[in-house]
């Protein structure tokens, strides 16, 4: 025994092991924990503390989609093992660590804004993400289209950034 262990027993108090542990739990905020949380209990559809494929494709056929049992298995399969909500969390943690910040998603589309007014023209912004580096097939493009913040034929890339970082109820 060493004897900074034994001094310290002598004073009366106890070493604690120490743990290497990676506390997922930090990477969020409350909020975000809590918003986990209630996803996690929508998809675990058997409500037994794991999420395994067939919850996946109970939750998919509630959305009116049915994805194929590969793309299932490929889902469950990015878990190293079970996916308990802590797994959950250590997913989407790994997810989120690999985004840009919100500043250099904003300098990347200021790229197509000389003017710097924080906005470009949806048909250019079409034309862009059709045409130009990874392009988008129709199908990705809608999708994107869909979640978007356009108005008056103008992609918003400010509010864009924004809640791709910080998600919408901060805006």
């Amino acid at each position: 025994m060493s004897s900074d262990k034994i001094d310290k027993k002598k004073g009366g108090q106890k070493k604690k092991a120490q743990r290497a542990t990676s506390n997922v739990f930090s990477m969020f905020d409350q909020r975000q924990v809590q918003e986990f949380k209630e996803a996690f209990t929508m998809i675990d559809q058997d409500r037994d503390g794991f999420i395994s494929k067939e919850d996946l494709a109970a939750m998919f056929d509630s959305l009116g989609r049915q994805p194929k049992s590969d793309e299932l298995d490929e889902m469950v399969n990015e878990a190293p093992g079970p996916i308990n909500f802590t797994m959950f969390l250590t997913l989407f943690g790994d997810k989120v660590q690999g985004s840009d910040p919100e500043d250099a998603i904003v300098n990347a589309f200021k790229l197509f804004d000389p003017e710097n007014k924080g906005v470009i023209g949806a048909k250019q912004m079409k034309e862009l993400i059709m045409g130009v580096g990874d392009r988008f097939d129709k199908s990705e493009f809608e999708q994107f289209v869909s979640t978007a913040p356009v108005k008056e034929g103008k992609f918003d890339y400010k509010v864009y950034a924004h809640t791709l970082t910080c998600g919408e109820e901060e805006l």
